[in-house]
């Protein structure tokens, strides 16, 4: 009886900081200055929106004016985006 609850509870121990991983976001500024293919999340507001980049990494990016407008996009659509220091300069909806 002891066997199967302590296998569980270590597998549980172990999933844990895995499924902490696969929903953290990397700060935006990390990312280099450059163009990327990426997916949508989702739109938070019309200046704010998290992508998935290609090698699996989420984060929230912010336009970098104030005229830009992410609530056309939608989730799963794939975006080429320009980001400088964290913010997308341009953007276009492939």
């Amino acid at each position: 009886m002891r066997k199967p609850v302590a296998l569980v509870a270590l597998l549980a121990a172990l999933a844990a900081p895995l499924a902490a991983l696969a929903d953290s976001t990397v700060d935006a500024s990390l990312i280099p200055d450059g163009t990327y293919v990426v997916k949508v999340d989702k739109v938070v507001d019309s200046n704010h929106m998290v992508i998935v980049m290609q090698n699996s990494v989420k984060t929230q990016v912010s336009a970098n004016r104030p005229s830009m407008d992410f609530t056309k996009l939608k989730p799963n659509a794939d975006v080429k985006l320009s980001l400088g220091k964290g913010k997308v300069l341009v953007f276009v909806q492939n």
